[in-house]
């Protein structure tokens, strides 16, 4: 099987009244998607307060890229900044809260759902 690259699309969008950064992932999050996972991270990490992760896009995500993951929510902690994932399959949902990734964000089933947490 051959590794689909990892995308991100940046977009900013309205969560009622508050301006939310959402990257959007696509593809699979590997080793090799340190670029697209961290480096997009950082090119917004002194920025907005409140970030969205999209993971509807994502296919395949190994201990690699939940590491990869894990660097840029402990990072977005550190910066005073809120994250909130959705999207993420069942199977991954399980392993984030085995990992303890939850201790960083909470997950949602949308991107409604996940918005409206932050005036929540």
């Amino acid at each position: 099987m051959q590794e689909k690259l990892t995308q991100v699309k940046m977009e900013e969008v309205r969560c009622g009244e508050m301006p939310v950064t959402v990257l959007r992932f696509a593809g699979d999050i590997t080793s090799a998607s340190r670029t697209a996972v961290l480096g997009t991270y950082e090119g917004i990490s002194g920025g907005p307060k409140h970030i969205l992760l999209d993971f509807t896009g994502v296919d395949y995500l190994n201990s690699s890229g939940i590491a990869l993951v894990i660097q840029m929510l402990i990072a977005a902690n550190k910066n005073g900044q809120v994250i909130r994932a959705f999207g993420l399959k069942p199977h991954f949902q399980k392993v984030f809260a085995m990992v303890g990734i939850t201790k960083y964000t909470t997950i949602h089933p949308d991107e409604e759902t996940a918005c409206a947490a932050y005036s929540g």
